[in-house]
C-alpha cells in the first residue's frame, strides 16, 4: 500500500493555507480599510469585497427560519385553525430536514459548486416562506416550510464553506467571525420587525421571507466561484478515488473527529439557554417577561461582537487553541450562573459572558473546520459539523425535559432546572474543553487521494 499523504493545515495557527486564489476580490486601498480596521482589525477589508458583501447578504436569512416566527406564533393560531400544541410544528418543520440534507448540500456543493447550491438553497427558503402568505392550510403551511427547511439546509454549510475557500488564517476568521455577526444581528432586529408588522396582518411578516429570492437573483449574476492556485474550480473536484470514501477518510481521523465534535457543543448551551430562558426569569428569580427578552437581546449582542472580533484575536494571538480554552469556559460557566443567579442583573451578567464564548467558539471552530480538507471535500466536512450542530440543537430540549422529569417529583422544580441547566454547561463547556485537548494532542489531518492506495 502506498501511503504517500498530502498534510492539511495546521488548523490550530493562524497562517492558514498556501495556493488558494479568489477572482472575485477587489483591491482596496488602506484609506478605505482603515476605518473597519478600527472596529474589526487590518482583516476587514473583506468587507470591501463584492462577493463576499453577497454571502452576507445570503446569511441574513438560515436563522430567521426560527427567528422570524417565533415572536408571531401566537398570533397565527386562530387564521390558521390550528391549536397552541400544534403551531410549534412551524418551526420543526423547518429545523429537522437540515439534519438529513446539510450532508447532501455539502456534497452537492463539491460536486456541482457553490454557486448553484446557494442559489438554489436561496430561492427554496424565499419561495417557500413567502407562498405561506397565500394559504390558511396549517398541512400546506407545513409542506412550505419544509421547503424553507430544504432551503435552510444548504445556506449555512456552503456560505461557510465559501469563505473556507475565498479566504485563509486570521483573513478567513475574520469572514466567518463577521458573517456570524451578521448572523446574530439579523437574528435580532427581524423578529422585531415581524413582531410589528403581525399587529397590522397576520400575512405581512412572512412576506420578509420574499426578499430571499431578489438576493438569490444578485448571487446568481454577480458571485464569482472561487479557484485555487491550480485553476481548479471548487466545484470540480480534487480526489482521484470515490467522493465519499475519501471523504470519510478524512472525518475519522482522531482530530478532525474531536474539532467536528467540539463544533456541536456550544449550540448546547446556546439552546438550552434560549430554551428555559422565560422560566429561569419569570419563575426562578420572580422577573418579568419584559427582562427575558432583555436577557435574549444581551446575548444575542454579545454573540454579534464577539464573533466580529474572533479574526482580529486570533492575529493577535497566533493561535486558535487558546482563544478556544476560554470561550469554552465562558459558556459553561455563564450558563451556569445563568441557571443558579439570584437576580436578573446576575443573569444578564451569565448570559453575556456566555454569549462572548458563544460568538468566539462557534466562529474559530467553523474556521477550524474548513482547514480540514481540500478544497474539493470542503463543503462535504462543513456539512458534517453542522449536521452534528442539528443533531445537538434537536437532542438538548429533550434531554433537559428528561431530566428535569426524572428530578422534579423528589426534589421540586426549581432544585431540577437548575441541575439541568448545569448538565447542559457542563456537556457544552466541559465537554468542548475535552474535544479541544484530544484535537491538539492529535496527529495532523492528512488527506490520502485514492489514486495512491493499491487494490
Amino acid at each position: 500500500m502506498d501511503q504517500s499523504c498530502t498534510v492539511v493545515a495546521n488548523s490550530w495557527d493562524s497562517t492558514g493555507r498556501p495556493g488558494y486564489s479568489y477572482p472575485g476580490a477587489e483591491s482596496v486601498t488602506t484609506d478605505t480599510v482603515a476605518p473597519l480596521g478600527s472596529l474589526f482589525g487590518k482583516d476587514a477589508s473583506v468587507l470591501e469585497e463584492t462577493d463576499y458583501q453577497l454571502l452576507l447578504l445570503a446569511t441574513m436569512f438560515p436563522i430567521l427560519g426560527t427567528a422570524l416566527v417565533s415572536p408571531v406564533l401566537d398570533s397565527v393560531i386562530e387564521p390558521f385553525g390550528t391549536s397552541p400544541a400544534r403551531i410549534g410544528l412551524m418551526i420543526s418543520f423547518t429545523t429537522a430536514p437540515a439534519i438529513v440534507l446539510i450532508p447532501v448540500a455539502g456534497v452537492l456543493a463539491d460536486r456541482y459548486g457553490r454557486k448553484l447550491v446557494l442559489v438554489g438553497s436561496l430561492l427554496a427558503f424565499g419561495i417557500g416562506g413567502a407562498s405561506i402568505v397565500a394559504t390558511t392550510d396549517f398541512r400546506v403551511i407545513l409542506g412550505l416550510r419544509a421547503i424553507q427547511g430544504v432551503g435552510f439546509a444548504g445556506l449555512v454549510p456552503t456560505i461557510t464553506t465559501s469563505i473556507g475557500d475565498m479566504y485563509d488564517g486570521a483573513r478567513e476568521a475574520t469572514g466567518q467571525g463577521l458573517r456570524m455577526a451578521t448572523n446574530g444581528l439579523s437574528g435580532a432586529l427581524f423578529p422585531l420587525l415581524a413582531g410589528a408588522l403581525v399587529a397590522v396582518a397576520w400575512q405581512l411578516p412572512f412576506l420578509l421571507y420574499g426578499l430571499a429570492i431578489p438576493v438569490a437573483v444578485v448571487v446568481l449574476l454577480r458571485f464569482e466561484e472561487p479557484t485555487t492556485s491550480t485553476g481548479q474550480r471548487a466545484d470540480e473536484g480534487g480526489g482521484d478515488g470515490p467522493y465519499l470514501r475519501s471523504l470519510l477518510r478524512v472525518i475519522r481521523q482522531r482530530r478532525a473527529l474531536a474539532i467536528l465534535v467540539a463544533r456541536s457543543l456550544p449550540v448546547v448551551v446556546w439552546i438550552a439557554m434560549f430554551t428555559y430562558n422565560s422560566l429561569i426569569v419569570v419563575r426562578l428569580i420572580g422577573g418579568t417577561a419584559f427582562e427575558a427578552g432583555l436577557l435574549a437581546a444581551v446575548g444575542n449582542f454579545l454573540f454579534a461582537i464577539a464573533g466580529s472580533q474572533a479574526g482580529r484575536l486570533t492575529a493577535r494571538v497566533g493561535s486558535r487553541f487558546y482563544p478556544l480554552l476560554v470561550g469554552n469556559v465562558a459558556l459553561g460557566g455563564g450558563l451556569a450562573a445563568v441557571f443558579y443567579a439570584p437576580t436578573v442583573p446576575v443573569a444578564i451578567l451569565g448570559i453575556a459572558v456566555a454569549g462572548t464564548g458563544f460568538g468566539l467558539t462557534l466562529t474559530l471552530y467553523r474556521s477550524m473546520i474548513t482547514n480540514l480538507a481540500p478544497q474539493s471535500l470542503r463543503g462535504g466536512v462543513v456539512s458534517a459539523g453542522a449536521s452534528l450542530a442539528r443533531i445537538a440543537a434537536t437532542a438538548t430540549p429533550i434531554a433537559m425535559g428528561v431530566v428535569l422529569g426524572a428530578l422534579e417529583p423528589t426534589m421540586g422544580f426549581e432544585a431540577a432546572l437548575r441541575i439541568a441547566g448545569l448538565g447542559a454547561a457542563v456537556v457544552g463547556g466541559g465537554g468542548g474543553i475535552v474535544c479541544l485537548l484530544i484535537a491538539h494532542t492529535a496527529p495532523a489531518v492528512r488527506f490520502r487521494p485514492e489514486s495512491s492506495v493499491e487494490q
